[in-house]
């Protein structure tokens, strides 16, 4: 065979050999793409399924931490949580039952909760125990704090509170009561037996205490449920008697929300939307707590009310709903400068680092 020849039929074999090579290299990434492995760049309509079958990202995990069990007080967020309102904003929410051993401030300064409820007094003194906390949103725009007493105690005015029996639940409950005691010049700890109660009202029932701690939305309806009719009892209202405190608000770590101000952001929106339906729709609320509620321990009718009770705490007469979430600086700085005059605080609270209105801006764009 001639070179020439040779030549040619060199060149031919070399030719075949590339084709193959491109058929199989295109072979193997169809057999790739189909795997799941990563597919080179394709044109037509092949692109648009792709796309669609692009997973989701994952669900942002988010502890909220309670004050108290499961009842009609947190409804706004059963319903968030049932509705799918956290979802929706891409949230994977857990919602965590307090308890009398459960100080909100603690699990959510030590990571156990990133968000927590509670009542400002007691954010307040956590904070000034240097807990790195930090007010995003207040819900409650009264106090639901009353002492009641039965006539035959003859408690008509809180300064014939002297050589009672009060209670309270203690745990950050009590600072109001305490601003009251001041007030009337009432030492806490000498002029009257300042004691601590349980979480039913057996004790006030039963003639233990002489006035006892009640929210208008739970502990009085228990009262009136037990057969004790209103006009028996004497209530001594914290409202009227300007030591009212602001109550249950949203707080969250500082140092978790520096790096998740729009997770946080995402969090109290979908709440809120949750707490505008419960207001609006009290009894489709209270059929979800019931969901939550632990078997036997209530009933629909008691969170019916309470739901009712908690409304007007939210919403009083006159109250602007869109404005459900931020902070007043005014009702804030009245609730700061009681606990500061009547010893709840040693120290005036520091406004600007107390609380922050910059995620309700986020959460209302």
């Amino acid at each position: 065979m001639s070179v020439k020849n040779r030549k040619f039929r060199g060149v031919l074999l070399m030719a075949v050999m590339a084709l193959v090579l491109s058929m199989l290299a295109g072979c193997g990434g169809n057999n790739n793409a189909s795997s799941g492995n990563a597919p080179a760049a394709s044109t037509g309509s092949s692109a648009a399924p792709e796309a669609s079958m692009a997973p989701a990202a994952d669900p942002i995990p988010v502890k909220l931490q309670l004050k108290w069990v499961p009842q009609a007080q947190f409804a706004g967020y059963y319903v968030a949580l049932s509705k799918g309102y956290f979802k929706d904003e891409g949230l994977d929410v857990q919602i965590l039952p307090g308890g009398p051993d459960i100080v909100p401030e603690q699990q959510v300064a030590g990571g156990s909760a990133d968000i927590g409820v509670d009542w400002v007094a007691s954010l307040l003194t956590s904070q000034e125990q240097e807990m790195p906390l930090v007010q995003i949103a207040q819900i409650y725009q009264k106090s639901g704090l009353v002492l009641v007493s039965k006539k035959s105690a003859n408690i008509n005015s809180p300064a014939d509170l002297k050589g009672k029996r009060v209670g309270n639940w203690m745990g950050g409950n009590e600072f109001e009561l305490l601003a009251l005691f001041d007030k009337y010049k009432i030492d806490s700890n000498k002029d009257v037996k300042f004691t601590k109660q349980g979480f039913t009202m057996d004790q006030f029932l039963g003639g233990e205490l002489d006035a006892a701690s009640a929210m208008t939305y739970n502990e009085y309806q228990v009262v009136l449920e037990s057969g004790v009719k209103a006009e028996d009892l004497n209530v001594i209202d914290m409202n009227d008697e300007g030591v009212a405190m602001l109550e249950d608000n949203l707080f969250a770590n500082k140092e978790w929300l520096e790096a998740n101000k729009e997770t946080a952001a995402k969090f109290v929106r979908a709440s809120l939307k949750g707490w505008k339906d419960a207001i609006a729709d009290p009894a489709a609320a209270v059929d979800i707590v019931m969901e939550q509620a632990e078997a036997g321990s209530t009933t629909k009718e008691h969170q019916l009310k309470m739901m009712e009770e908690v409304a007007k705490l939210i919403q009083p007469e006159g109250f602007d709903i869109s404005k459900l979430g931020y902070t007043d600086e005014a009702a804030f700085k009245q609730t700061a400068d009681i606990a500061f005059k009547f010893g709840v605080i040693k120290k005036e609270a520091n406004l600007s680092e107390a609380y922050t209105n910059e995620i309700m801006d986020m959460a209302s764009k």
